[in-house]
């Protein structure tokens, strides 16, 4: 289960971020997860509350934003909304879809004291 990895990744980012802005705990995280990225949200949403215990986001809450994947169509020169890698265009029918956004895991908001 990778989402614990993650989860710690996350952890140490707010630590990092709570010595560069002097904030104490961390009272809300939102969270950017794409549908490309191989993660699954409510395992990851577990795993955060087991590595948060006894760090400055105890009992944060966690918001995870679903985005959708999206990618380029070589074949018919479109944009296409991608819900699983190796899906075709569901235009033209073709695999030559390159990923252009859904695909990453990223901290898009924080709530401090």
């Amino acid at each position: 289960m990778h989402e614990m990895s993650l989860a710690e990744s996350v952890v140490e980012i707010l630590q990092e971020e709570a010595r560069r802005q002097a904030f104490a705990r961390v009272r809300t995280v939102w969270l950017e997860v794409g549908a490309l990225s191989h993660c699954d949200p409510e395992a990851l949403a577990f795993c955060f509350d087991v590595v948060t215990r006894g760090s400055l986001a105890e009992g944060a809450r966690l918001e995870i934003l679903r985005t959708p994947g999206q990618g380029w169509c070589l074949a018919c020169s479109r944009p296409v909304v991608v819900a699983r890698r190796g899906d075709p265009c569901d235009s033209c029918g073709s695999y030559q879809i390159q990923v252009t956004g859904g695909d990453a895991m990223r901290i898009q908001e924080l709530e401090v004291d």
